[in-house]
C-alpha cells in the first residue's frame, strides 16, 4: 500500500514537471521581444560625434553599428539624419583613453594597456519620442604592447576594432531585445 502511494506521488511529480516544461514556465528565448514600434522600417545612423581627442574612434564605432544592424536586422539603414527615416540613432563618444595595465618588472616598460571608451546613445522616432537611450555605455579592451622592435606590431588598432564590434553587438541587442 505504501509503495503504491509512493509510485503515485512520483508519477504526479513527473507529470507536473513535464507539464511545466511543456508550458515554458513563462520564460522566452532572447530576441523575441522587439522594443521598436511596428512602423519603424528605416533607421538613420549618422556619423557618431566624438568629444575625445582619440582620432577616428567615432568612425570605427559608427561603421561597426551600421554593419551590425545590416547583419542582424531587416531595417533599412541610411546615413543622413535629415532623411525620411522612421528613427535616428545618435551617439557621442564621451571619452576614449588608453592606460597602462601591466609593466615589465625588469625594464619598467608597459607590456599591456587597457582601452576604455564611454559612449552616449539615443534612438528617437520622427516625432522625437525616445525609443532607446543609454547615457553611458562603458567598454574596455585589453591589448599587448610589443617590446620586440624587430617584430613590432601595433596591437591597439585591432583592440579598438574588437571593442567597436563588441559595442555594436551589445547596442543592437539592447535595442532589439529591450534589455
Amino acid at each position: 500500500m505504501k509503495r503504491a502511494a509512493f509510485c503515485r506521488r512520483i508519477a504526479a511529480t513527473l507529470a507536473l514537471g513535464v507539464g511545466l516544461a511543456a508550458s515554458g514556465c513563462g520564460y522566452h528565448t532572447a530576441g523575441n521581444t522587439v522594443a521598436l514600434p511596428q512602423n519603424v522600417h528605416t533607421i538613420a545612423i549618422p556619423g557618431f560625434v566624438s568629444r575625445s581627442p582619440s582620432f577616428g574612434i567615432e568612425r570605427l564605432l559608427t561603421d561597426a553599428v551600421v554593419r551590425e544592424f545590416d547583419a542582424r536586422t531587416q531595417y533599412h539603414v541610411v546615413h543622413d539624419a535629415n532623411s525620411d527615416a522612421d528613427a535616428v540613432l545618435k551617439a557621442t563618444v564621451l571619452s576614449a583613453t588608453a592606460n597602462p595595465l601591466a609593466y615589465d618588472s625588469q625594464t619598467g616598460r608597459a607590456v599591456s594597456a587597457l582601452i576604455t571608451v564611454n559612449i552616449q546613445v539615443t534612438l528617437t522616432g520622427r516625432e522625437g519620442k525616445v525609443f532607446f537611450e543609454n547615457p553611458s555605455y562603458l567598454f574596455h579592451e585589453q591589448y599587448e604592447i610589443s617590446s620586440d622592435l624587430h617584430s613590432f606590431f601595433q596591437e591597439d588598432s585591432p583592440a579598438v576594432d574588437r571593442l567597436s564590434r563588441d559595442f555594436a553587438h551589445t547596442l543592437v541587442a539592447n535595442i532589439l531585445e529591450a534589455y
